[in-house]
């Protein structure tokens, strides 16, 4: 494989998604109403976490939607990583999958490309959010648009991998929304995006305290939030890094048809 057949193959696999997206015109709404709302919303409701009232002053509201701002960030790329492990599902039941996989180039690098592809989509919607969450008076510093991006390429990265490895083995379109439930909600609401963990061991919550801490997604949320405010946590980088490595590795086996899931259904 040359550096010219790598760029060729990356280029006309992310150019199919974005055509894709592109002319699935709602799919983009639906992406950042959901954020949008929540964070417009159903902040009000989440404001008794810091011991103010439901109904609090104005200036608390805000403070608390800055505080969920990258955890609204990171839920864009867990819905829109999961919403790329579907399309897996779908191309593979059209045959897309088994012509994109015969083509002469490794195995893993045609799978590389889609997570590629994937996560830019994820992370410009990710930019589109930000925008929104600026217009309607939340404050996102400047500096962090820019610094924001590696923790937002990377964060995108391991939840593709980790859809693309759910992706081997859901089999049928009708199996999606099922298995999706239990991976999305426990992995949004068992971490940080909607409240600091020292809460819920200040409540006495300490087994759901220890899952969020394993959590890979609150380390998402985590690397996001530091890098918007320029502070560094290398302990979140280096769990999104080890997460994605293993969830890509065992993707890569599981499509490969010698050794993964397909071998042992024929």
């Amino acid at each position: 494989m040359t550096a010219r057949h790598a760029l060729l193959a990356l280029a006309a696999v992310s150019g199919r998604e974005a055509f894709k997206f592109a002319r699935q015109k709602g799919r983009l709404f639906s992406a950042l109403v959901r954020p949008t709302l929540w964070l417009a919303v159903f902040a009000l409701g989440f404001q008794n976490i810091f011991g103010v009232s439901i109904i609090p002053p104005y200036h608390t509201y805000i403070e608390y939607q800055e505080y969920i701002v990258p955890g609204l960030a990171a839920m864009v790329l867990l819905f829109n990583g999961m919403q790329s492990s579907l399309a897996m599902v779908y191309d593979r039941e059209m045959g897309m999958m088994r012509l994109l996989l015969t083509a002469p180039l490794p195995r893993w690098y045609l799978l590389f490309c889609k997570l590629m592809a994937g996560t830019l989509l994820s992370v410009l919607q990710v930019y589109a959010f930000f925008i929104i969450a600026t217009l309607i008076g939340v404050h996102v510093p400047l500096q962090g648009w820019l610094l924001v991006l590696p923790a937002l390429v990377l964060a995108g990265m391991m939840l593709g991998a980790i859809g693309l490895l759910l992706s081997v083995h859901i089999r049928q379109l009708e199996n999606f929304a099922g298995t999706m439930n239990f991976v999305i909600f426990p992995m949004f609401f068992i971490s940080s995006a909607l409240y600091p963990l020292w809460k819920l061991e200040e409540a006495g919550a300490e087994s759901v305290f220890r899952i969020a801490q394993v959590n890979p997604f609150t380390h998402a949320v985590e690397a996001i939030r530091f890098s918007l405010y320029a502070e560094p946590n290398p302990l979140s980088f280096c769990v999104i890094g080890a997460t994605l490595i293993a969830a890509f590795a065992l993707a890569v086996i599981g499509y490969d048809p010698q050794r993964g899931l397909a071998a042992r259904r024929r």
